[in-house]
């Protein structure tokens, strides 16, 4: 472990990873050339994506065990080589004529690729910011949003200016190389490592070293309560995002009566928000705290879902559908931060893999569901009835949760009150007894 690592370049490779994979969100913009020049169907083409998006939750869940064994680099380094051929295979695939060949790169190497580039560096981004857990996942998980804002156009602009094939193998070197890069620098920080400042402010009285709820391997934390509320609220969370995401503009276009070209540009602004969100409010959780964050992401879907049906002003209707965009992104990027606060960090990549489950479970659940409810019912108005039921099913849980959080840290408090001096007496702290406070209480946070 390498001390004289700066943990705001560890930053900069962490983002450099996730804006590399999150490319893989532009897919649409090869849906339209593709089946031009291939003559391929557009279920075809997509279904590519479906494979992907699927394989990148089933990824994160097994790939965390390897994370956690073989560490952040080596893991990076199989993540850059397994998402930069399966960019670069489609290309072959595209000029072989093989849609078979295209499912198989795009599709299941990009999407291997990608769930375990996505975890890959995010336990070790947390180590590295004790103090700011929430803004360093909120950092590398922004990238991973605004990786298809960046991708799209140049994309677009490759395919026009050379081929398709080529657009493919430039992209996949470029994210190979980027993923790669990042990979070399990432490393986790020694033991119970704290920055400076942090270190002075804790030995001076002036604030005092949160400790997690508990240190729990994946194996044990998947056998708590906290991990399956935590686990139930997500999936909700992430069905509702990209339910809303799927159909957002005929859905606009339908119940507010939004042209084509506007709702298109609904659209676009839906990835800032989506992006956006993932930082605002991971930093926002280092203050109020990830429990709050998810009672209040309920809490004004909640108001969102009820709106919804019964608005018909344009400008509201986007506004509500921001918001909820902005949720989900937020939720992604407060999950690994959530993990520490309630299982430590111990094995947190395996832990951040088995929840990233509901990645793909709410990919497929989000649009099934609005689509078996429209074809049923001609209108998407029941859609947003629907949802708030889950909405408020997950509010329910969320508060749930922080009510059993904080009976934890009750029954854990005297046993640390025997081992702890009244809080009048912190600024007595030397470093050496701040260090043993520290090591005595690891695994607990208050």
């Amino acid at each position: 472990m390498e001390v004289n690592k700066n943990r705001w370049l560890i930053a900069l490779s962490a983002i450099s990873i996730h804006l590399s994979i999150g490319a893989a969100y532009a897919y649409s913009v090869y849906t339209n050339p593709i089946r031009d020049l291939m003559g391929w169907s557009v279920t075809g083409i997509t279904f590519s994506f479906t494979i992907m998006m699927a394989l990148a939750g089933i990824a994160a869940a097994f790939f965390g065990t390897f994370v956690e064994k073989n560490g952040p680099r080596k893991s990076a380094i199989l993540a850059a080589i397994l998402f930069g051929i399966g960019q670069a295979g489609a290309g072959v695939a595209v000029a072989v004529d093989s849609l078979l060949l295209f499912l198989l790169t795009y599709g299941v190497a990009s999407g291997l690729g990608m769930g375990l580039g996505y975890i890959a560096p995010v336990s070790t981004l947390i180590k590295w910011f004790p103090d700011r857990r929430g803004l360093a996942t909120g950092m590398a998980v922004l990238g991973f949003g605004a990786g298809a804002l960046i991708t799209a156009p140049v994309a677009a602009f490759l395919m026009e200016s050379l081929t398709i094939p080529i657009t493919f193998y430039l992209l996949g070197l470029c994210y190979f190389v980027l993923m790669f890069l990042g990979a070399l620098y990432i490393a986790p920080p020694p033991n119970g490592w704290m920055p400076d400042a942090m270190k002075k402010a804790i030995d001076s009285g002036k604030k005092v070293m949160k400790q997690d709820l508990s240190q729990l391997t994946a194996r044990e934390a998947v056998r708590t309560k906290r991990f399956w509320m935590l686990w139930s609220i997500m999936l909700i969370n992430v069905t509702a995002g990209i339910m809303m995401i799927s159909v957002a503009s005929p859905m606009a276009q339908e119940v507010v009566g939004m042209s084509a070209a506007g709702a298109a540009a609904m659209v676009g602004i839906m990835g800032i928000f989506n992006g956006g969100g993932r930082l605002a409010w991971a930093a926002i959780s280092d203050y109020i705290g990830r429990p709050t964050v998810f009672i209040t992401f309920f809490a004004l879907q909640l108001v969102a879902f009820i709106t919804l049906p019964n608005t018909t002003s344009i400008l509201l209707f986007q506004v509500l559908v921001f918001l909820v965009v902005s949720c989900y992104g937020g939720g992604f990027s407060n999950l690994p931060a959530f993990i520490g606060d309630l299982f430590g960090t111990k094995q947190l990549g395996a832990i951040h893999g088995f929840l990233l489950t509901t990645w793909s479970l709410g990919g497929i659940l989000g649009p099934l569901l609005v689509s078996q409810i429209r074809e049923v019912t001609q209108s998407y108005i029941p859609v947003f009835y629907v949802f708030l039921a889950l909405i408020l099913l997950a509010l329910i849980v969320s508060i749930y949760l922080q009510i059993e959080i904080k009976q934890v840290q009750k029954e854990k408090q005297p046993q640390n009150s025997n081992r702890l001096p009244p809080v009048s007496q912190k600024k007595e702290y030397s470093p050496k007894l701040n260090t043993i406070r520290t090591n005595a209480t690891e695994g607990q946070r208050q």
